[in-house]
């Protein structure tokens, strides 16, 4: 199988006055990210993994936040518009693999939902997406509770790979 890997992150800082939405879920909490979209930082991870291995802009590039039509924007449905990209050009994914670094609030109540929405968006199965989430143990801006961090890996396959010589 001709195969590609990529990886993204994302980092946002927390702000006041915002919803806390990660890979599509609204999570009850007092704060919620800064950015120019919806800030959801498991998403655009997703999004820069994918666009990586397939060789192609990254999400700054194709979703700059100089462009008012991006702000507050749902970046699941922007991961769709990726997905759709990566199918264009010939590759399957093959498989999502995230990790959110948070030391608060508590991700795992909401894991599976985001499963379910990362599938849907890209269209696969629920089988091929990875997500977990660590604290960083009280150490650096995540720890100190300043922000949350995503970090994602992908595994594409296609007839668009080619082989080396």
């Amino acid at each position: 199988m001709n195969v590609k890997t990529g990886i993204g992150i994302d980092v946002h800082a927390f702000a006041t006055n915002r919803k806390l939405i990660l890979a599509g879920v609204d999570i009850p909490f007092e704060l919620g990210l800064d950015g120019h979209s919806d800030a959801d930082v498991v998403a655009h991870a997703i999004m820069d993994a994918l666009l990586g291995a397939a060789r192609l802009a990254d999400i700054g590039e194709l979703f700059p936040d100089t462009d008012d039509k991006f702000k507050n924007a749902n970046s699941l449905l922007l991961l769709a518009q990726v997905g759709q990209l990566i199918k264009n050009q010939n590759y399957l994914i093959e498989d999502i693999d995230c990790v959110i670094a948070a030391q608060s609030p508590k991700i795992y109540p909401y894991k599976e939902q985001m499963r379910k929405n990362i599938a849907t968006a890209l269209n696969i199965n629920i089988d091929q997406v990875g997500l977990k989430a660590t604290t960083t143990e009280g150490l650096g801006f995540v720890g100190q509770k300043q922000g949350i961090a995503a970090f994602a890996t992908c595994l594409l396959s296609g007839s668009n790979i080619q082989k080396p010589c």
